[in-house]
Order: C-alpha cells, then sequence, then structure tokens
C-alpha cells in the first residue's frame, strides 16, 4: 500500500509536521513563570530570548537532516531504524520540558537529558549509515543539549533539593 504522491514532498511535510508538534508539545510545557525565575542560575546562562531562536535552527536542521537520510536509503529496515531512534528522541525532548518545568524537578530533568543526549548520538550513527551529511547536520542538536545538560546540573546544585510539588 502506498500514500498519495505528494510529488516527492511527503518526507519533508512528516518530518516538519513532527518537529512542529514537538516543538510545540515542548514550548507548551515550558513555563518561565515565577517559579523558574526565582532559581538561582549560572551567570553563564544564555538569555531567555536566545533559546527560541536556538530551537528554531535546531527543529530546522533536524528536519533537514530526517528528509536527507530518508531519501538516501530506501532499505525497509534502515528508515524502520530511523523512524524509530526519531520516535524515541522527540519523547525524550518532550519530556525533559515536562519534567523540569511542569514537574519543578530539575533533578529528575538531569537524570533525563543523559537519555537525551545519547538518544541523539544514536540518531547521528543511524542517520549516518544513510548519509554523513545529514548525520552532521544534527551536531548542533547534540551540542546545545550537552550545554542544556551541564547547565541543568548547575541549576540543581544551586537550587536543590526538589521536592514534587
Amino acid at each position: 500500500m502506498t500514500g498519495p504522491d505528494l510529488g516527492g514532498w511527503g518526507p519533508v511535510l512528516v518530518a516538519g509536521g513532527v518537529a512542529f508538534l514537538v516543538a510545540l508539545a515542548g514550548g507548551l510545557l515550558t513555563t518561565t513563570g515565577p517559579w523558574y525565575q526565582a532559581l538561582r542560575r549560572p551567570a553563564w546562562n544564555p538569555p531567555d530570548w536566545a533559546f527560541g531562536p536556538v530551537w528554531t535552527v535546531i527543529f530546522t536542521l533536524t528536519v533537514v537532516s530526517a528528509v536527507l537520510a530518508w531519501k538516501a536509503d530506501e532499505d525497509g529496515v534502515a528508515r524502520a531504524a530511523l523512524l524509530a531512534a526519531y520516535a524515541i528522541n522527540a519523547a525524550l525532548n518532550i519530556a525533559w520540558s515536562g519534567l523540569f518545568f511542569r514537574l519543578r524537578r530539575p533533578d529528575w530533568a538531569l537524570v533525563e537529558v543523559v537519555f537525551l543526549w545519547l538518544s541523539i548520538a544514536v540518531l547521528i550513527l543511524v542517520t549516518a549509515r544513510a548519509s554523513g551529511i545529514a548525520a552532521l547536520l544534527l551536531l548542533p542538536y547534540l551540542t546545545w543539549v550537552g550545554i542544556a545538560a551541564i547547565l541543568n546540573r548547575a541549576i540543581v546544585r544551586l537550587n536543590g533539593p526538589f521536592r514534587s510539588a
């Protein structure tokens, strides 16, 4: 069974739609209200306004990466692995925002961000089997989440212990 012919735009629309939904879910879970503003953060914490543009670039690069990898390898098993890696990564990306901001548990988010970072590393490996360029496009994502993990650790150290609300 095949889907409708979208003139080759199918992978772009799917990847873009999924990235939009992940960004939307993460954004809805992210609240920078009084609780977050009261947290002590290190001096090197990026300004709040920087997160939106950085994530926009990361999601754009991720969409391009996914489409390049999808189109480079038509093997069903390879594509299934690619979809699984992206799905796991998407779930972990959303989960971090929920843990940190909604549950107000930066300590739990610190544990989770390790798995998010590892999922990006796996995503790079799975993507590289299809396209080296697609894999390279994911390096800013890996770098940013690495920085976020260090920032998350600093926030835990400066503010812990945390308790469930």
